[in-house]
């Protein structure tokens, strides 16, 4: 009960701050900034309205690409399914695991005993 009423005094006072702010304010302030003031909030809200029909309109356009991506499948359960690492997908698809660094990948192609100097290197070029 107590904090109830705490609440009450709480929204009492906010509310004769606000009065009696806005009183100040036309009073104090120069001619024509209240009307300024009104005309940005105005601009602020309209912008505000726009950027929430723009994400709406996203969020619709996203859902319509999605489904003509993928049809009526779930996309929760395939990627649930999915293989968590490429070394996974990779034995999925029959193959196996890839060998790290520059030196598995070049045993992987079987350039392992490749000469590493380029052939048509004639050795006059200007730089190194």
């Amino acid at each position: 009960m107590k904090r109830l009423f705490w609440v009450g005094v709480g929204v009492a006072l906010t509310a004769v701050a606000v009065r009696n702010g806005r009183r100040v304010v036309e009073t104090w302030a120069p001619a024509g900034t209240v009307e300024t003031v009104e005309g940005v909030t105005r601009v602020s809200r309209a912008l505000q309205a726009a950027r929430d029909d723009f994400r709406t309109g996203l969020a619709a356009r996203e859902a319509e690409l999605l489904e003509a991506l993928v049809g009526d499948v779930d996309v929760d359960e395939l990627r649930a399914s999915a293989p968590r690492h490429k070394d996974e997908l990779r034995t999925a698809l029959g193959g196996g695991p890839r060998r790290t660094g520059l030196a598995g990948d070049l045993r992987a192609r079987g350039w392992d005993d490749e000469p590493t100097q380029d052939p048509d290197d004639d050795g006059r070029a200007p730089f190194f």
